[in-house]
């Protein structure tokens, strides 16, 4: 793993980002099992209201987990700061932050030469064969300089 001086571009959810997405998931959770609880419907439905609020639960911890790490690209690879390789800088060959390009919010669109495994990581970012998507909690600004550090390493190379 390379240090710190490595380190060309950074992303990071942003703190208020966070609270509202991770607090969202979290409220709808509380709502659901509530109603749930107090108020329950035919027994298929209550089971349906259960197993939805801990699926909301499920996913707010994963979100809250994932966004608390950072994105770092050095010369060599993306990856967070948690060690996962998110993709090989020389397996880059495209990048896409365009309106409707099917990339997460206020983030882009990596192609890559070759599928890698599936990989979530609710709010930051996520990998589908060979398209990997970096954004959702994170600001406009540290994404948008993420992709034209991408863009020049990939135009350099392919001359």
């Amino acid at each position: 793993m390379a240090d710190d001086q490595d380190i060309l571009a950074t992303v990071n959810a942003s703190p208020g980002r966070r609270i509202l997405g991770v607090g969202g998931v979290w409220l709808l959770a509380g709502i659901v099992l509530w109603v749930a609880v107090t108020t329950p419907p035919a027994l298929g439905w209550q089971v349906f209201l259960l197993a939805v609020g801990g699926a909301a639960i499920w996913l707010a911890e994963r979100m809250r987990r994932a966004t608390a790490l950072r994105l770092e690209l050095t010369e060599t690879e993306l990856r967070d700061s948690g060690g996962t390789v998110i993709a090989r800088t020389d397996d880059i060959i495209g990048l896409d932050r365009g309106i409707f390009a099917f990339k997460p919010s206020n983030g882009f669109l990596l192609k890559l030469r070759q599928a890698e495994g599936r990989v979530w990581r609710p709010g930051l970012w996520w990998r589908l064969g060979n398209r990997v998507g970096i954004g959702g909690m994170t600001p406009g600004h540290q994404a948008k300089v993420m992709a034209e550090v991408i863009s020049a390493m990939v135009a350099t190379r392919e001359g």
